[in-house]
């Protein structure tokens, strides 16, 4: 349980993220959901709150550094400390190498990446302060461990925050801040599935047989900001049903 834990979920308004907020306030923790569109992240919080759990809602760009000091200042604001920061808010824009624009990846950087640190930054300083620990959790993703055609730029960025998981174990550890990743393969959501053939090409080259639910990832997400896993850090948990052993391309 994570009663009287307080948690920020960034890019929450639908898939991954939402379930990630459902199952954190199943678990009793105070929960501030952002997400870029102020209509799914208000109706997002109205679901979790009507099902009998605590949320507030923070829309913005999680790019933003504006939007950044906000969502935390609201989590101690509303709830009077910070616990749980889960940097889940990521896009992912296809493109050839050879054509691929400066400005479609300075925005993926801008909010896989910039998003991510300065988010971390936050969160860390507000529970240095507090002196109680806490849990930060960053998304990356299969291609930032396996190449994927058209996504150079996404993968690198998935790759990056990796490192920065490891590299802040040396700075967070003295204040009992852990610091870890969760990687997902081919996961069916809202977006996803708007490719009729997504699950059944991801279930034929998956050795598990099919794609994860957002319930596969929001449980391991769970755990990594639990005090059941309050000794591990720096650490990246893939989660795509044994895809990058074999790594077929669904292409």
């Amino acid at each position: 349980m994570l009663t009287n834990k307080v948690a920020l979920v960034t890019g929450a308004g639908q898939g991954i993220g939402l379930e990630i907020c459902k199952k954190l306030a199943s678990a009793d923790a105070r929960v501030v959901l952002n997400d870029l569109d102020p209509t799914l992240a208000n109706r997002a919080a109205a679901e979790i709150t009507n099902a009998g759990g605590i949320c507030i809602s923070v829309a913005g760009d999680s790019g933003d550094m504006k939007v950044i000091q906000q969502m935390v200042e609201t989590a101690v604001i509303s709830y009077g400390h910070l616990d749980i920061v889960i940097a889940n808010a990521g896009i992912t824009l296809f493109g050839d190498f050879f054509t691929y624009t400066e400005e479609a990846f300075l925005k993926v950087m801008q909010v896989n990446l910039s998003g991510t640190f300065f988010l971390a930054q936050a969160a860390a300083t507000q529970m240095r302060q507090q002196k109680e620990g806490g849990s930060l959790l960053f998304m990356s993703s299969v291609t930032g461990h396996q190449a994927h055609k058209n996504l150079a730029a996404y993968g690198m960025s998935k790759a990056a925050i990796e490192m920065l998981a490891k590299n802040l174990v040396i700075e967070l550890s003295e204040f009992r801040i852990s610091v870890n990743c969760i990687a997902p393969g081919a996961t069916a959501t809202e977006r996803t599935l708007e490719d009729k053939d997504y699950e059944k090409t991801w279930s034929r080259i998956t050795p598990m047989g099919r794609s994860a639910s957002v319930a596969d990832i929001a449980s391991a997400a769970l755990f990594l900001v639990s005090d059941d896993a309050k000794h591990i850090t720096g650490q990246s948990l893939i989660i795509d049903g044994g895809w990058t052993t074999v790594s077929p391309s669904p292409y």
